[in-house]
C-alpha cells in the first residue's frame, strides 16, 4: 500500500469517527438533556451520554495516531482536541480538513 493511500484511510476513519463523535454531542446537547431538564426523562442522558462518552473516548484516541500518520503539525493536532469539546467543533474541523485537501489536491 502506497503513503498516500494509508494517509487517505487513516483521515477517512477519522472523519468518520468526528462525524459520529459529533452528531453524538449534538444529541446529548440538543435533545438527551432537554428531555432530562425539561421533561424529566433522565434515561435519555444515560444512554446518550453513555454512547457519547465512549466515541469521545475513541477520538481523543485516534487523534494523536492519525495526527501522526497524516503528519499534522502541533497546531492542527490543536485544533483537532479543541474542537472534540465544542459543540459544533467537528464539523469545523471536518470542513478545514476538506478544504486543505482541496487545496493540496489542486497545487
Amino acid at each position: 500500500m502506497t503513503q498516500e493511500i494509508e494517509k487517505a484511510k487513516w483521515l477517512k476513519r477519522f472523519k468518520v469517527i468526528s462525524i459520529i463523535e459529533g452528531i453524538s454531542f449534538l444529541l446529548l446537547l440538543f435533545i438527551a438533556m432537554p428531555m432530562k431538564y425539561m421533561l424529566d426523562i433522565p434515561l435519555a442522558v444515560t444512554y446518550v451520554g453513555w454512547a457519547h462518552g465512549v466515541l469521545f473516548v475513541i477520538y481523543i484516541y485516534v487523534v494523536f495516531p492519525t495526527a501522526k500518520k497524516v503528519g499534522w503539525d502541533f497546531p492542527k493536532t490543536l485544533f483537532a482536541l479543541i474542537a472534540s469539546v465544542l459543540p459544533f467543533g467537528p464539523f469545523i474541523f471536518d470542513r478545514y480538513l476538506s478544504k486543505k485537501e482541496k487545496e493540496m489536491a489542486s497545487s
